[in-house]
């Protein structure tokens, strides 16, 4: 898994944590700070005050004799806020930073430093920790959680690190876990296991007798997998691969069960190669090749589209429909790295085909039209004539 998943917020709030500390010390002096409101015989702050840095870093609220006391809120040069309760210039209980991306953290706080629980949220408001703070770092139990709905669960070392050897990844159905050592995060070796707590109990895990075990396993440009033949288990129980309904498509994918919408049913992982080599070589070439971002595209080339050379992820399988009830999404695999996974749209029924919107651009680029493979400009006009054809017609 990749680090910066792990952990997105540490540093800047390191650096918070040292930038308030030193906006907090007696040493300042009063030329490196300009004071705006009521002042004290001596000249400090009393009364709400607005105060602001040598650093263009602010500071609104309530003082006593020069020092914080009562609610009060920084505003930092780099956009960040910290807002909280003081009390003798040192924050106190409940206080909320709020990273610039609109990320924040909820915390406890005890003379000025995190200390208790806590949880932190991305910049769309989803939870990506839950845990436990000592000396402003992260200590005990503690959740880390992915957008794709997947988290990671156990003890962080004495650096804050997901890293041990009792470590859990936890996949978006809140059960079904790789149970293990971990580094960072990182998934060294695991187990399939079973979550069998309660969701508002602490997590506790069964091993599946004769599990394999599980390793990190991120493909390359030349090596789709270390282990092709080892299925992923999560994937396993939802979809399943046979004979395609749609006329000439081959193998198509189906979902093993019923599932709501949103649900993660399947994942593509394969190779990683350039948008130009995508672009500059046959599309007969490009039938399994999806974007990862700007710069990746992940492929399963020949002969690894046949489940006998290659089954650890089957989301290549799904075919394209211009009405899906999939889609493509990111996702963070405990195996793979960052890959995408397909999610429905819409509730599935068992035995249902699954199916995906490829994306081609429409758009056309010359005189062949849009920039796709043919059977899929065919489909294109079809559906096309479809829509414009009155319904009863």
């Amino acid at each position: 898994m990749e680090q910066s998943w792990i952990r997105p917020h540490t540093d800047s709030l390191d650096r918070r944590v040292h930038m308030w500390t030193m906006l907090d010390a007696p040493q300042i002096h009063t030329a490196s700070r300009q004071f705006s409101g009521p002042l004290d015989e001596d000249g400090q702050p009393h009364g709400f005050c607005t105060v602001t840095y040598s650093s263009s870093d602010r500071f609104e609220g309530h003082f006593t004799h020069g020092e914080k006391n009562g609610k009060g809120k920084f505003f930092f040069f780099d956009g960040s806020t910290l807002e909280g309760f003081y009390v003798d210039d040192a924050l106190h209980g409940q206080g909320v930073y709020t990273y610039e991306d609109g990320g924040f953290l909820n915390g406890t706080y005890v003379d000025g430093e995190l200390n208790g629980p806590a949880q932190e949220f991305d910049g769309e408001g989803r939870l990506v920790f839950k845990g436990q703070y000592k000396d402003d770092s992260r200590c005990g139990e503690c959740w880390v959680y992915y957008p794709d709905r997947g988290c990671v669960f156990g003890e962080v070392n004495e650096d804050g690190e997901m890293t041990g050897d009792s470590v859990a990844y936890i996949y978006p159905d809140s059960c079904t876990a790789l149970y293990g050592s971990f580094v960072d995060g990182e998934l060294i070796q695991a187990r399939l296991a079973n979550r069998i707590s309660k969701p508002t109990e602490r997590p506790r895990f069964e091993f599946t007798p004769n599990s394999p075990v599980y390793s990190h396993d991120k493909s390359t440009s030349t090596c789709i997998a270390t282990h092709a033949l080892l299925p992923d288990p999560y994937e396993s129980q939802r979809v399943f691969v046979t004979d395609s309904m749609i006329k000439g498509a081959g193998q198509g994918l189906f979902a093993k069960t019923d599932a709501e919408p949103a649900t993660v049913m399947a994942f593509y992982n394969g190779v990683r190669i350039t948008h130009s080599e995508v672009d500059s070589r046959d599309w007969a070439l490009n039938g399994n090749t999806i974007s990862l971002d700007e710069d990746t595209v992940i492929d399963v080339p020949q002969p690894f589209d046949q489940t006998e050379m290659y089954c650890a992820s089957l989301g290549h399988k799904a075919n394209h429909s211009f009405t899906p009830n999939c889609k493509y999404d990111p996702f963070i695999h405990p195996r793979f790295g960052q890959i995408k996974c397909i999610r429905t749209l819409r509730a599935v029924q068992k035995d249902e085909e699954l199916t995906v919107a490829y994306g081609y651009d429409h758009e056309p680029t010359g005189n062949n039209g849009p920039e796709a493979p043919g059977w899929y400009k065919q489909e294109l006009e079809v559906f096309q004539q479809r829509q414009e054809t009155p319904p009863g017609q």
